[in-house]
């Protein structure tokens, strides 16, 4: 059976699962945290309920934590999600944070996936708020209009890169590896060794060619390290047994 490489979860988190993902990854909601949950995922699941369903909170944090974090996130991954999934508004959200970090060119197809007229992120008052306020400068020039007293940007309603490498491991992969797919993959292994190529390829999102790279080189890795284990145990019992022989 020829594999199919998976584009996003099979369905959607309920509101609670959500609320916990957003923890997990680092956003300070009231809830606890999901285990390590997949970063793009709970972007994506994030911009939905801002935009379709008209949550400012949640809104406001994601794009504190987009502005904190943006550089370790797979970009190829929340495109193609975005893209397949993505609603108009999410989409010129999308395409919105991405003018706004337009110098990380990771982000351009990201950009280009909305091309309509600008989008109020208000239904009413839009107009009566941007001339009173003006626009929120993060999204000056986008393809969001969004007025400037909105959305609250505190920093502390996110964790730090350090704090969040602590309790991520797979954003502490994506500090050392860059934000890719193989990063995923190596975390996954890390886990689960013994997963076939196919299965981790699905967790992961990631191409069948990545998987099964890294879990080549993942155990080459792990057979050296067997090996090194073996020879240092070897040279403690010789050392061992040479003190017997010979006592000072």
């Amino acid at each position: 059976m020829a594999f199919s490489r998976a584009l996003a979860p099979r369905a959607a988190p309920g509101s609670d699962a959500l609320t916990s993902a957003m923890v997990g990854i680092g956003m300070g909601f009231a809830a606890a945290a999901a285990v390590e949950p997949n970063i793009e995922d709970t972007l994506f699941f994030a911009s939905v309920e801002a935009m379709e369903g008209h949550d400012l909170r949640v809104l406001g944090v994601l794009v504190t934590w987009f502005g904190v974090h943006a550089r370790w996130v797979n970009a190829d991954r929340l495109t193609r999600l975005v893209a397949a999934q993505g609603t108009a508004r999410v989409r010129a959200l999308w395409s919105a944070l991405a003018t706004w970090q337009a110098k990380d060119r990771r982000f351009a197809r990201l950009g280009a996936l909305y091309d309509g007229p600008r989008v109020d992120l208000q239904a009413v008052g839009a107009a009566f708020h941007i001339r009173k306020h003006g626009e929120d400068p993060r999204f000056s020039g986008s393809p969001l209009r969004v007025p400037a007293n909105v959305l609250r940007d505190r920093a502390a309603d996110v964790l730090s890169p350090r704090e969040l490498a602590l309790r991520h491991r797979a954003y502490r992969s994506r500090l050392r590896m860059g934000p890719t797919y193989r990063a995923d993959v190596w975390v996954a292994l890390e886990v689960a060794p013994d997963l076939s190529t196919a299965e981790l390829a699905r967790r992961t999102y990631a191409s069948f060619a990545t998987a099964w790279q890294a879990k080549q080189d993942f155990e080459i890795l792990e057979g050296s390290r067997r090996k090194k284990g073996r020879g240092s145990l070897r040279k403690s019992r010789r050392s061992g047994a040479a003190a017997v022989d010979h006592p000072r």
